[in-house]
């Protein structure tokens, strides 16, 4: 019998996921990521925010321009990789760190150069950890909180799906934050594509109190890795078993490429 292929994950994990939840959280986010390896026949490389957001927590310390949010993050990443790695290790994984710039992703040559890096680093069973080099890039510092890089990774590594771990359960109606009492958001469960309309309806100033993701930043990322035809979810990252339930009892906002024309349904 022919071995079944390995399916390829991205997960990005957000600012405000990372700091509320701490080490506990992560470590149960890595003990999935082992038993999805072992029983789900899936590898993951993992993009994570937080360094920033984990200097300003530990350092007391605050960030009034560019140059202070590039030296926080140079604080800050240590700390955050360490308790990835620890939590790994608890397990008898492996991790390592990489950090990208925009540029990284925009040469073809350092694409090329990532691509084996990383398919290396699956073969070897570790996982990789991505994150925005912030202290000499400012890209991710200004617009979408590693939304953007997660999808230029998923799009370049041509992975079945993107997962974007938040702190909301998913795609709403209407702003739920925002509502008087008397009113009701719900949940939208399952979009096919993402609109220009939808996306003009969301404020692009919307942020998330640690990070600079919102929904606007998630929804085009999910419109970018639509368009190679790959799947997003929209997942609140701190739900038991968020990740190992992906496919079997799915959370959140699950956002499906369109079926191309001729295609089987």
């Amino acid at each position: 019998m022919k071995k079944k292929n390995r399916e390829l994950w991205i997960v990005k994990a957000g600012s405000q996921m990372v700091i509320d939840g701490g080490p506990m959280l992560i470590r149960s986010w890595m003990n999935q990521v082992d038993e999805l390896a072992k029983s789900g026949n899936i590898d993951i490389i993992w993009v994570t925010s937080g360094a920033i957001a984990s200097a300003k927590k530990i350092s007391g310390k605050s960030a009034l321009n560019i140059a202070e949010k590039q030296a926080l993050s140079a604080i800050g990443q240590p700390h955050v990789i360490s308790q990835y790695l620890l939590a790994l290790g608890e397990r008898g994984r492996k991790g390592a760190q990489v950090l990208l710039t925009a540029d990284d992703i925009a040469s073809s040559k350092r694409r090329r150069h990532l691509s084996r890096s990383l398919t290396t680093l699956l073969k070897w069973k570790y996982l990789p950890i991505l994150n925005e080099n912030d202290a000499v890039s400012i890209e991710e510092i200004q617009f979408g909180d590693n939304d953007r890089l997660s999808a230029l990774v998923a799009i370049h590594m041509k992975a079945s799906r993107l997962i974007l771990l938040t702190d909301v359960d998913g795609l709403y109606d209407k702003d739920p934050k925002r509502l008087k009492k008397n009113e009701t958001a719900k949940l939208i469960p399952h979009l096919i594509s993402v609109k220009a309309s939808l996306l003009k309806s969301l404020s692009k100033s919307s942020k998330s109190e640690m990070g600079k993701g919102g929904m606007y930043s998630k929804l085009l990322a999910a419109k970018m890795v639509n368009s190679r035809g790959i799947t997003c979810h929209l997942v609140k990252g701190d739900l038991p078993n968020a990740l190992l339930n992906i496919t079997s009892l799915p959370s959140g906002t699950r956002i499906d490429p369109k079926p191309r024309k001729g295609a089987l349904r």
